[in-house]
Order: structure tokens, then C-alpha cells, then sequence
């Protein structure tokens, strides 16, 4: 009798068992699918209603904060967590050759989905309620643009902002980087010591800062006793005391209150600027000084064409920062005396004159600005990539 050919795992005509399992998850799996899809639409439900019912039932808690906020973190990443359990499940169900390439898009869908959601959508209601009128209940074309584009307090607010724009971004990073070279020279503790204290104010809230710097610029009639630090220097000197946040010559309050963003942003520009100086290999350094470059030339011809990519970087970041101001101005003038910025224009309109339209129109203007330099950054972070 003839023996029944035995087919052996290691013999290359026969199939591998890696092979046999590969073959069946290359068949598609329609219940994996569908309780997939099943577990994400029910876990979505719970913790869309369970948030509502944070928001708008807080009885159900005993109307404790610290209880809500705990139940929150919980059903927040909770769900999320099996949320992309069963997003997982319903991936598998796929065949092989679909499922590999899904899982990338898969596990960006929910986040794209809360930026659409958060973001997105707002960005084109708004553009939408720049046409209507103040309560939103008829279209009015373009009147809103025409009434803040022939207000000149709003062209007063543009020139704020446009001096802002100048102003901060550039002085903040210039600082920055001369904080970030000068500590590179200290010893390693005299390093730590001077970044800590520059990289200190960041930890301070915009109106902390306003609060601190309302301290320094405190006016007193004259005669009185002088509470605010840079008045009492002033006629402690024998000069007179001055409003600081009233002087609109020149737009000195606007540049008082530049101090103030340049004091909280330094630390932040120092540090991303000295990690980008101590990335800077050490022998092109070493080279220069063989060749007999001095310290300034070193500077300026080796590290910072380095660092040139960082500093842009930490200025467009700045800027945008810059064209979003509103804390400071808000606690310590309220955009009086021509101090007024973009932000805190359409809080007012907004919630104070209750022109929802024409706040609209404004925040519509604000983006249009703020397009082109989040466009640039795309662009540049995009090239530095191909770069390396």
C-alpha cells in the first residue's frame, strides 16, 4: 500500500500555519464588524448624555463640583478607552489587506471629529451670523462689515493690534535669545538658576500678570502717597507721578501693557531657543575658534543660522498669541483710552452692546488675519521636515 502523503510545516510545498491564519483573517468577519459599530454608537450615547447631564442636572450630584469633575474624568476617559476598544473590534472585522490600512485613519477619526465639532463648526456659524443681524433672526448682507470697517474705533483697535504685532513678537524673541546665550555662558547651576527665575512667569495667568503689573503701574494724585512701584521711583526722583494705563500719546499705555506680555512670554521664547543652541553640533563651533573667528562671529555666522528655524518658529507663535490678546486688556483698561485690541472689541460687542452680528464681523476679520501666519507655519514646519 502507498502512504498517504503527509504534508509537513517545515516543507516549503505546504502550507505554513502563519499562512492558514493569515488566510483567515483575510476573510472578513461581518459580526466582528457589527458589534464594533454597536459598542461605539452606544458608548458615544452614554457619554454625550452623561456630560449633558452634568451641565444640566447637577441636582443628580448634589450639586457638588469636586463630584462632577471626579465623574467626569471617569466617563471621559473611560469611555474613550473602550470607545477604541470596540473601534478596534470593528477594525479587525475587515479583511487584512483593508483593515491594515484603516487602523491610521480609524484612531484619527474621533479627534478630527471633536476638532470638526469644536472648532470647525463654530468657525463657520460665525461666518454665517456675520450676516445677520443683532439677534441673529434676519440676514442683513453686509452691514455689519460695513458699520465696524466705518467706525474709527475700530481702526483705532486695528493700529493697536498692528503695533502689537511689531512690538511683541520681535522684543520677545530678541530677549529670548539673549537670555538663552548669556545663561549658556554660566556655570551649569547658574544656568538652572537664571532660566528658572526668567521661566517663572509663565507659570502666572494672564491676570495674575495684570494683577502683579497693576502693582507697578498703581497711580496716586500727586501729593499722595505713591503705592505703585514705578511712580514711587518717579517722584522719589523728583518727577511727578503719571496714569500709565490713561496715557494715550503715542500709545504709551498700549506699550505698558506690551511689557507686560513680553515679561510672561521671554521665559518661553528662552527655552525653546537654548535647546535649539545646545542642539548646535559642538566641533562647527570648535571649528570656527581653530580658525580664529571670534565669539560674535561664531555667533552670528554658525549658531544662529542654526537656530534660525527655532527663533521663526517661537516669533510666529508669539504672534498669534499676540493677535488673540484679551486678558490683559480686559482687567486692567477695558480697551479705554485707545488701548483697546481685536478680542476685547468683540467681548464687548458681544455680551455688553448684545450685537451679536457685528461681533461676528469681527472675529471674521481676526481670522482672515490670523490665516495667512497659521498657513506660513504649516509651510515651514512642512520644510523643515524635508529638511532632515
Amino acid at each position: 500500500m502507498t502512504a498517504a502523503p503527509v504534508t509537513r510545516y517545515d516543507d516549503p510545498s505546504g502550507p505554513a500555519p502563519t499562512e492558514v491564519e493569515d488566510a483567515k483573517r483575510g476573510s472578513a468577519r461581518p459580526v466582528r464588524v457589527l458589534v464594533g459599530i454597536v459598542g461605539m454608537a452606544v458608548i458615544a450615547w452614554f457619554i454625550c448624555n452623561a456630560f449633558l447631564a452634568f451641565a444640566y442636572f447637577p441636582g443628580w450630584f448634589a450639586h457638588s463640583g469636586i463630584l462632577i469633575g471626579i465623574l467626569g474624568l471617569v466617563v471621559g476617559i473611560g469611555g474613550a478607552v473602550v470607545f477604541f476598544y470596540f473601534l478596534n473590534i470593528c477594525i479587525e472585522g475587515f479583511p487584512a489587506r483593508f483593515s491594515a490600512g484603516l487602523i491610521p485613519y480609524a484612531f484619527l477619526l474621533p479627534g478630527f471629529s471633536l476638532i470638526g465639532l469644536f472648532l470647525l463648526y463654530p468657525t463657520v456659524q460665525t461666518i454665517v451670523y456675520s450676516f445677520a443681524n443683532d439677534d441673529s433672526t434676519a440676514w442683513v448682507g453686509l452691514a455689519n462689515y460695513k458699520a465696524i470697517f466705518s467706525s474709527g474705533h475700530f481702526w483705532s483697535t486695528l493700529v493697536n493690534n498692528l503695533l502689537w504685532i511689531l512690538i511683541v513678537p520681535v522684543v520677545t524673541v530678541a530677549f529670548g535669545l539673549a537670555v538663552a546665550v548669556l545663561a549658556d555662558k554660566l556655570s551649569p547651576t547658574g544656568e538652572n538658576s537664571a532660566k528658572s527665575l526668567i521661566f517663572l512667569p509663565m507659570a502666572i495667568s494672564f491676570v495674575g500678570a495684570a494683577t502683579i503689573w497693576g502693582l507697578v503701574y498703581n497711580y496716586s494724585a500727586p501729593g499722595s502717597a505713591q503705592t505703585g512701584l514705578l511712580n514711587a521711583i518717579i517722584t522719589a526722583l523728583g518727577g511727578d507721578p503719571q496714569p500709565w494705563y490713561q496715557i494715550d500719546t503715542a500709545r504709551l499705555n498700549s506699550m505698558a501693557l506690551m511689557v507686560i506680555l513680553i515679561w510672561l512670554q521671554t521665559g518661553f521664547a528662552m527655552v525653546l531657543i537654548s535647546s535649539a543652541i545646545k542642539s548646535v553640533p559642538e566641533d562647527t563651533v570648535e571649528a570656527g575658534r581653530v580658525d580664529g573667528a571670534s565669539e560674535a562671529r561664531i555667533f552670528w555666522q554658525i549658531i544662529f543660522p542654526q537656530v534660525r528655524p527655532t527663533l521663526i518658529a517661537v516669533l510666529i507663535t508669539v504672534l498669534i498669541l499676540v493677535l488673540k490678546v484679551f486678558d490683559l486688556i480686559y482687567v486692567t483698561t477695558n480697551g479705554l483710552y485707545d488701548s483697546d485690541v481685536i478680542a476685547n472689541l468683540f467681548f464687548r460687542k458681544l455680551f455688553t452692546d448684545q450685537q451679536a452680528g457685528q461681533a461676528s464681523a469681527i472675529v471674521v476679520v481676526l481670522l482672515i488675519l490670523v490665516l495667512p501666519i497659521l498657513v506660513y507655519q504649516v509651510k515651514s514646519f512642512r520644510q523643515q521636515e524635508a529638511n532632515r
